[in-house]
């Protein structure tokens, strides 16, 4: 499929690959205490450049609902698009600023394309797996995080085929969290 479009991914994973634990929580993720998307040293590994540069996200329904528990709604300014075969529990304030859409992924892209997005971010461990599985992701920026969690849920999945990457930056922080930046040729 050949939009003009570019699909990036930008996540934190545990050391052993893990986005979340298995219900979900972020307790080991620094920030993740909602107060900002800093961590306690005021970094913040890149996002905000990430997030100006991007028009659209496309966020799953398990990452939205997480997000709703954070209490403040932290993606003001940007097309938000929520991926859900249901109709998620939407507070009233948000409705005007939130899209659900169901389909796969080549469907979401071409309906993202079509209504004038360029480039999307990616978020949520299936939405993410979903997208890569499909041929769709061309940038992934990883940081991992220097801890062990033991179980939880991953951030890739099973694979129809190997997916090549290609390395275009590496950072490390004082704080020993690792950032890799990959670019996906298609």
């Amino acid at each position: 499929m050949d939009l003009d479009i570019k699909f990036t991914v930008f996540i934190a994973t545990s050391l052993d690959g893990y986005i979340a634990r298995k219900n979900g929580d972020l307790d080991w993720l620094p920030g993740a205490d909602g107060e900002s998307d800093n961590d306690s040293n005021g970094e913040d590994y890149g996002y905000y450049d990430h997030w100006q540069a991007i028009d659209t996200l496309v966020l799953g329904r398990n990452s939205f609902d997480t997000v709703m528990s954070f209490g403040q709604w932290p993606y003001m300014g940007k097309r938000v698009v929520i991926l859900s075969h249901g109709q998620p529990n939407v507070p009233e304030e948000l409705r005007d600023k939130i899209e659900i859409l169901s389909g796969t992924p080549q469907e979401i892209a071409l309906r993202l394309a079509h209504t004038g997005s360029k480039h999307v971010y990616i978020d949520g461990g299936l939405t993410i797996q979903a997208f890569l599985r499909a041929g769709l992701i061309h940038e992934l920026i990883v940081s991992v995080i220097p801890i062990l969690i033991g179980q939880g849920i991953p951030l890739f999945g099973p694979l129809d085929y190997d997916i090549e990457l290609q390395l275009l930056e590496l950072k490390s922080f004082p704080n020993g969290i690792v950032q890799y930046k990959y670019r996906i040729d298609h």
